[in-house]
């Protein structure tokens, strides 16, 4: 767990004895759900590192996903400047957080205006699964790894330039232009958006615990 724990007694407790948790995707940062937490909710999660909520229709603790194994890893944890809402990082676990089976409850993906480089990566997996004819991805894809390469280290001197010549329109669409190929490259190579994230996480944390105050 990446979190650190929360004293209770700071945070301002409505007069229900309750506040609102937000969950977030930790890899992609989509909001999947809001739920309420009490004392006795914020603490399970401390001690168990899985979303708990106060259910308001059960008057119960609701544990996310122990029946259905849709359960919530909390990576995160942290509250807003008011110390009256919880916000909540965690890996979704199962198909997703909406009872209706939805990932997130707030609509599927083609419904929100959500996008971020594992929706993109995921649109490269279906056009390797669903070919169409006129797609530069299975273009890509057909001439393989090298023509892959190729491209990116176009793109990346396109990047290059692009800064040298201090033209912020330019670099911002060719750093998506790189961004993209480096997807297409990742989905042949067979990494995905989630191990990078998790390497990022790991070189974090280690730089933490390396500059953390003695004593």
């Amino acid at each position: 767990m990446l979190f650190k724990n929360i004293n209770a007694d700071e945070i301002k407790w409505g007069e229900s004895g309750l506040i609102p948790g937000i969950v977030q995707d930790f890899y992609t940062g989509r909001v999947l759900m809001l739920a309420y937490v009490n004392r006795e909710s914020l603490a399970f999660m401390q001690e168990k590192g899985e979303t708990c909520f106060w259910s308001r229709s059960r008057n119960e603790l609701w544990h996310k996903g122990a029946t259905s194994g849709d359960v919530q890893k909390i990576m995160c944890m942290a509250l807003d400047c008011d110390n009256d809402t919880l916000l909540i990082q965690a890996e979704q676990m199962g198909k997703g957080a909406c009872h209706t089976g939805s990932y997130s409850c707030f609509g599927d993906e083609e419904e929100s205006a959500f996008y971020s480089f594992e929706y993109d990566y995921e649109t490269i997996k279906n056009r390797a699964v669903n070919p169409q004819p006129d797609s530069y991805t299975n273009y890509l894809m057909k001439k393989g790894l090298d023509k892959i390469c190729k491209k990116i280290g176009e793109e990346a001197t396109e990047v290059v330039i692009a800064a040298k010549n201090k033209d912020t329109a330019e670099l911002t669409a060719e750093i998506a232009d790189l961004s993209y190929h480096i997807l297409v490259l990742m989905h042949e190579c067979g990494v995905t958006p989630r191990e990078i994230t998790e390497e990022i996480v790991k070189r974090n944390r280690s730089l933490q615990k390396k500059h953390k105050p003695k004593g």
